[in-house]
């Protein structure tokens, strides 16, 4: 009997099968295409296959191929991606659009920033001419702070029991186990990621929606999209592979303000908005806000879904806390985005100051 003439049922099993033996004989865990079926349908869900909290297995990737640790940085060591960020510099003019790193800035959870001199000065006085210097020493998540760069050991997806580490799974399918270290990541650490010259285009949503600020929780669709191009004069812009896409929101104003308020949540992209990020393969996502998702998601078990679904699926590097407020003043929309993630081995993202160059 061929598989044409089996019925629904038994193909499916006759799948499931393969896929196990598939799964066995590589050394990896199985789990078949029923095992998350009761979040078939929801809006993060990927394929038929619920073998995931995501749907389908992402890996490997498909662009990239098996084993790539460097995810959509990949695009920047294309000379046609290059070339259509530095095209977008005409005026020869910069703008740091990352915020200040001080104690007094909102941190996420307990995390901390704390910097000192010892010594102040450190060392001196020296030689004839009396030289002395000044050190730092700094401790902090030095990676999530700030204006903080995800990189693709950031987020990840448990697809099996809670703490199993064979079955926690990240970009390309690369294990807790086979990553997770307490001294650093042994794969996909910033190390792994590329310098970033990307096409930037500043999406200005509160601007569009004539308000200050959109308001926690609330969600970006691609109405709003469309509405801001519009308002914009980029009513047929069109994404290309590699571009940089940066939301403003108007959270930004509450940045040490009312840092309670910043942390509590945030408007945010969801998963409609994600898709249209994912399918046009763009290279960065970055917000005015913590997460760049909407918080708390409309749908309460959509936790940094579209995180997974960026980064982990996709493996799209994200870069929160952004200072957009000036590069929308001055209605500059389309830059050239650079930012070099900091090669600390092992971190699971990086601090740094990006740029818009026009």
């Amino acid at each position: 009997m061929t598989v044409e003439h089996v019925d629904a049922s038994y193909r499916k099993h006759w799948r499931a099968g393969v896929a196990a033996l598939f799964l066995w004989a590589s050394g990896a865990a199985f789990a078949d295409c029923d095992t998350y079926d009761h979040l078939r349908g929801k809006q993060w869900i990927d394929g038929d296959c619920m073998e995931t909290p995501l749907g389908e297995r992402w890996w490997p990737h498909p662009r990239w191929g098996e084993g790539d640790e460097a995810g959509s940085t990949n695009w920047y060591s294309q000379s046609e991606v290059i070339g259509r960020a530095l095209a977008m510099v005409k005026h020869g003019r910069v703008l740091k659009i990352g915020q200040d790193y001080q104690t007094e800035m909102p941190l996420f959870g307990a995390r901390q920033f704390t910097l000192r001199i010892p010594g102040s000065p450190t060392g001196g006085v020296l030689g004839a001419n009396r030289v002395v210097w000044m050190d730092e020493f700094l401790a902090t998540e030095v990676s999530q702070v700030g204006t903080q760069f995800d990189g693709l050991g950031h987020i990840g997806v448990a697809t099996g029991s809670d703490g199993d580490k064979e079955q926690m799974r990240f970009y390309n399918g690369f294990t807790g186990q086979e990553i997770l270290d307490p001294y650093g990541l042994k794969r996909l650490g910033a190390e792994k990621l590329r310098p970033i010259v990307a096409r930037g285009v500043l999406i200005d949503v509160a601007a569009a929606r004539e308000i200050e600020s959109m308001e926690a929780g609330e969600v970006i669709t691609m109405s709003d999209v469309r509405t801001a191009l519009k308002r914009q004069g980029l009513a047929d812009f069109e994404l290309k592979p590699g571009d940089a896409v940066l939301f403003r929101t108007g959270w930004e104003k509450y940045w040490i303000v009312d840092n309670d308020r910043y942390n509590a949540g945030c408007p945010g992209i969801g998963m409609e908005v994600a898709r249209w990020l994912a399918k046009a393969e763009i290279g960065v996502t970055g917000a005015d806000t913590w997460p760049v998702d909407a918080v708390p998601n409309p749908d309460p078990e959509c936790v940094f879904c579209v995180h997974t679904y960026l980064q982990t699926r996709h493996g799209i590097v994200n870069q929160e806390n952004l200072k957009l407020a000036d590069l929308a003043a001055q209605g500059i929309y389309q830059f050239a985005y650079i930012y070099t993630p900091v090669p600390i081995v092992g971190a699971t993202g990086s601090i740094g100051s990006p740029i818009a160059v026009w």
